[in-house]
């Protein structure tokens, strides 16, 4: 059993397990730092219109 657990752990064909890992967390990363700009450029399109709005509504 230990040298079959050897054996897998020492497999140099493809990515390992670990590079999976941290090829996917760095994917998650970027994923979630994207949506995070994201969500911030539209909440300043929103408060930019929200505010012309507000200053160009003629008072009753």
């Amino acid at each position: 059993m230990k040298q079959a657990l050897m054996e897998f752990l020492w497999e140099q064909e493809g990515l390992t397990t670990v590079e999976y890992a941290i090829a996917g967390g760095l994917v998650g990363a970027a994923v979630v730092l994207a949506f995070v700009d994201l969500g911030t450029a539209v909440d300043n399109v929103i408060t930019f219109i929200t505010g012309e709005i507000n200053n160009n509504t003629p008072a009753p």
